[in-house]
């Protein structure tokens, strides 16, 4: 686990492939006939440990990934995740993220703009960049607004405290206990965040803790689900994806696993983003549907 953790985050060669193939072959092989015979469509995993912290997508049997195959999906605890799908609402967005450098430690994500532009130009968007992303105001719109969809560009870090996590601002750090009190204010209006995207954000590696704050945030907070990264990924491939996952996700009939599915996959058709290092930190966190 740790090798196929390792491999896909800090390395560009196919070394992957030995770790990947000996964990689908535990994992996946001795169900997969019996997967296929029943029309499955979507693998819900409820990871343990040092599970936690690997993308299922990215297992691979030798010619294909996982998610070529399957729509991926992990939840902490299937009684702790709602399973049933929810209307879509008036489909407005509420996008918060940083291009530019704002502090010494986290480079500019120049790619980010891309990214949001992508939703601009499929939804109807309330945007707060660069310098109107700060803090207090987005808390606010949070709280107060009626947005089933959230979603965060920017730089953040998943740890194991809690209190030590945060997503980047343009004028600070936002802790994610700041966060989830305001996505939470929304759960007793009963009109809760139905997806919450955390992008361009990372969980420390190998640390099986922290990967289940992506999960808490949202949770906690009585969101839906959470699209999130276990690693910073590069921001032009971030982009493509989080665009092809908006394009998908548009039709009703497709469900937020099977949107993920479609973007990770067109990642693997394209020669420049095919790496699964680029595409299979992305994760769905709780509901779905």
């Amino acid at each position: 686990i740790k090798a196929f953790r390792e491999q896909l985050q800090t390395s560009q060669s196919r070394s992957f492939e030995v770790p990947a193939r000996q964990l689908y072959d535990w994992l996946i092989r001795p169900a997969v006939d019996d997967l296929r015979a029943r029309g499955t469509r979507v693998l819900v995993f409820v990871p343990d440990q040092l599970l936690r912290t690997i993308p299922p997508s990215a297992l691979y049997d030798g010619e294909r990934f996982l998610v070529e195959d399957f729509a991926v999906a992990v939840t902490p605890g299937l009684t702790v995740t709602g399973s049933e799908a929810v209307a879509r609402g008036s489909g407005e967005v509420l996008t918060s993220g940083l291009t530019e450098q704002v502090d010494p430690e986290f480079a500019a994500l120049p790619g980010v703009g891309a990214e949001l532009d992508r939703i601009d130009a499929l939804y109807l968007t309330r945007e707060f960049r660069n310098s109107a992303f700060r803090m207090l105001p987005v808390a606010r719109e949070l709280s107060e607004g009626r947005y089933s969809i959230v979603h965060i560009a920017t730089h953040g870090q998943f740890k194991a405290n809690f209190r030590d996590s945060f997503l980047l601002a343009y004028d600070g750090r936002i802790k994610l206990a700041d966060l989830e009190k305001a996505v939470g204010s929304r759960r007793y209006l009963n009109d809760p965040v139905d997806l919450l995207v955390l992008s361009a954000c990372e969980t420390a590696q190998g640390d099986s803790e922290a990967a289940l704050g992506l999960a808490g945030v949202a949770l906690k907070a009585g969101a839906r689900s959470a699209l999130a990264t276990l690693w910073s990924v590069n921001d032009v491939a971030s982009a493509e994806l989080i665009g092809e996952f908006y394009s998908a996700y548009r039709d009703p009939a497709v469900s937020k696993a099977e949107a993920l599915r479609e973007a990770q996959i067109a990642l693997i058709r394209n020669p420049q983003l095919s790496h699964p290092g680029l595409w299979s930190p992305y994760l769905l966190f709780g509901s779905w549907l």
